[in-house]
């Protein structure tokens, strides 16, 4: 059986805009250049999955009510099917807590591996926070980071660089320069 290809995708700052512990749906903007991108890929035959980590849960900040109503308004905005993503995967702990599913854990990534038969190697982590790619690096997958969150400085430039891990504008640049598509 062939390994599959996958795309793990941040949401905050890579698909919606990032905002501050968002909470709210009528807040939420969608990056508009991503639905395209992503569409591109998933019809390529590339599973694509969503880890995004919602502290803000266990902060007390917000309910899990409020991230499934921003999910929904955001897969309203580009289009898409509730069933757009193979597996989401929202991890609410906070930063201190261990051994759930929050990034830079690889948890997600290394069950989604197996249970769907993905090849790390053909695999990326993709986001605007070194998190991101850090993640994939902890499991064999490849990272990359999008300008379309939170700044890159150039020391986040040098460890990416290091790291082999590419920076891109945002999704559509990923998409077309790195899987040419």
């Amino acid at each position: 059986m062939q390994k599959k290809m996958a795309l793990f995708l941040d949401r905050d700052g890579t698909l919606i805009e990032d905002a501050h512990y968002l909470k709210d749906p009528e807040k939420l903007k969608i990056i508009p250049s991503a639905g395209p991108s992503l569409q591109k890929a998933k019809n390529a035959g590339f599973f694509l999955f969503m880890h995004t980590n919602q502290s803000g849960i266990a902060r007390g900040y917000y309910e899990w009510t409020d991230v499934h109503a921003c999910n929904a308004k955001m897969y309203n905005e580009f289009g898409w099917s509730v069933d757009f993503f193979v597996e989401v995967c929202i991890a609410p702990e906070s930063p201190q807590e261990k051994g759930g599913f929050r990034k830079p854990s690889p948890r997600f990534e290394r069950e989604m591996t197996e249970k769907y038969n993905l090849a790390p190697s053909q695999c990326w982590v993709i986001g605007d926070k070194w998190i991101d790619p850090q993640t994939a690096l902890a499991c064999g997958m490849q990272g990359a980071l999008v300008r379309t969150g939170k700044p890159i400085d150039q020391s986040l430039e040098k460890k990416a660089a290091d790291q082999q891990v590419g920076i891109f504008d945002d999704l559509a640049q990923f998409v077309s320069e790195e899987l040419n598509l």
